[in-house]
């Protein structure tokens, strides 16, 4: 482990403060998992499957299920930084373990700088006067300062902003389901009618409901922070097993709630024009049934708190995470620093780096890159995700006990996830986007394994592994 000097006003020993409580741990998952994905990339995945995207949505739902379940019950189990990371370099192998946590801190690069650009173009609906760069920075610092402050203020401060996001899309949900069902004087309620109105249900045939996957999954990317944060819990035991369960029931629910309603109230062509643009969304298309004033405001201020919190919880992972590689050996030394108040102040800088690259090249102009860094940051993820339950199915096989609660159906369970990511990765023969995805991605992780096999293989210490377990054992 390092060891480093320290002073009366810093701590240099690299260790990180079990501050977070089980609701502050699933709002953060929330947060990371709740933000664009679900208000601008429905509208692709509508415009691909028709009303089936709900369809889409529910097999979404449940193979990111089988992610968060088989995570929480190996981290309540072993709470140790740099969570399924350093699992997989216990289960797997230190070769599996350094590169998902690679891969994983460079989708939380591309996520925090994709959600701050999201940011800025919301705040621009309201001055569109300011520069997108100029927006990024704005926001870049509110998130920065947030994530330097303790864990502690971290996590109430990520609760809070999640806490908008999950009572506004609460909120969504019933007054759509009222206008749906029931119906306003001025507007007859439609039903189910507008899900079969325009070439049934699955207008252009059940195929688009598989490559819309290759969409819906970036809408799940954050579900892994509740394995990550683990090794800042209270009580892991018990905060893993509340957040494990509670997030999955509400992801579900709001994504395919959120859609299905959508899909009822707004003609599916028309909800799959949208674009990006806040004012058309369907989300504002919903408000403006309703004959709230200033409904396009309301959505905006939303999305725009969505996006902020999901770069927020993005910044956090990619710190920690960063901080676990270097605490063994698979970064340099000094980005396992922490700060007096424990917070990984290196690994916050260096994760910013996406930050800084979405600003430059919103200075240059360069336009037209949200997409297909969205599909890398896919890519990365199922990469991340297929080796998350492969290191749960030999965790199981290890006969390793002690979990606080078991993913229902254990290994089968996994190994049905596994199968439905294989569905998602397959889409890369038909979507473009994804095929420059897996051009990039695919060298990527060679170059990886190149850097491993020349350089990281050498400085992995095995008592660094085992230290981050018996230090988790302690304190579960």
């Amino acid at each position: 482990m390092t060891t480093q000097t320290s002073s009366s006003d810093e701590r240099a020993d690299g260790q990180l403060a079990r501050s977070l409580g089980h609701g502050q741990m699933a709002m953060i998952a929330m947060g990371s998992a709740l933000g664009t994905g679900l208000f601008l990339g429905s509208g692709e995945a509508i415009a691909l499957a028709g009303p089936a995207v709900i369809i889409t949505f529910a097999i979404g739902s449940l193979i990111a299920a089988t992610i968060a379940l088989s995570m929480g019950e190996m981290a309540s189990r072993h709470p140790v930084r740099g969570g399924f990371g350093t699992l997989a370099a216990r289960y797997l192998s230190p070769f599996w373990g350094y590169l998902s946590r690679w891969l994983y801190w460079i989708v939380t690069v591309g996520v925090t700088g994709a959600e701050l650009v999201a940011c800025a173009a919301y705040l621009s609906y309201w001055a569109p006067g300011v520069p997108l760069w100029a927006g990024i920075l704005l926001f870049a610092a509110v998130i920065v300062g947030i994530n330097l402050a303790s864990v502690g203020s971290f996590g109430t401060v990520e609760f809070a902003l999640s806490s908008v996001k999950v009572i506004a899309v609460a909120v969504f949900i019933v007054v759509g389901a009222f206008l749906v069902f029931v119906g306003l004087p001025s507007q007859p309620a439609p039903g189910l009618a507008l899900l079969t109105a325009d070439g049934g249900f699955a207008p252009m045939g059940w195929a688009p409901v598989w490559v819309a996957l290759s969409i819906v999954m970036f809408s799940f990317g954050g579900i892994e922070l509740l394995s990550i944060t683990a090794a800042e819990a209270k009580d892991p035991a018990r905060s893993i097993r509340t957040a494990a369960r509670t997030t999955v029931v509400r992801l579900a629910f709001f994504y395919v709630a959120c859609i299905s309603i959508v899909l009822c109230l707004v003609p599916w062509r028309q909800a799959a024009g949208t674009g990006e643009d806040v004012a058309t969304s369907p989300f504002v298309m919903v408000f403006d049934r309703v004959g709230i004033p200033g409904g396009a405001h309301v959505t905006n201020l939303l999305v725009l708190i969505a996006a902020l919190s999901a770069a927020n919880a993005n910044l956090y992972a990619g710190s920690r995470m960063l901080h676990s590689l270097a605490s063994d050996g698979l970064a340099p030394r000094a980005v396992a620093w922490t700060t007096r108040s424990r917070v990984p102040v290196v690994g916050i800088a260096c994760s910013s780096i996406g930050i800084l690259g979405a600003a430059i090249l919103a200075f240059s102009g360069v336009g037209g890159v949200f997409g297909y860094m969205m599909s890398l940051v896919v890519f990365s993820v199922l990469m991340v995700w297929t080796l998350i339950l492969l290191t749960y199915i030999s965790f199981r096989r290890s006969g390793t006990t002690g979990a606080t609660f078991r993913m229902p159906g254990g290994i089968g369970t996994a190994v049905v996830g596994l199968v439905g990511l294989a569905a998602v990765f397959a889409t890369v023969a038909v979507r473009p986007s994804m095929q420059v995805a897996a051009m990039v991605g695919v060298p990527a992780v060679v170059l990886a394994s190149v850097l491993y096999l020349a350089v990281a293989r050498h400085r992995i210490e095995p008592a660094d592994i085992d230290e981050a377990f018996a230090e988790a054992e302690t304190m579960r």
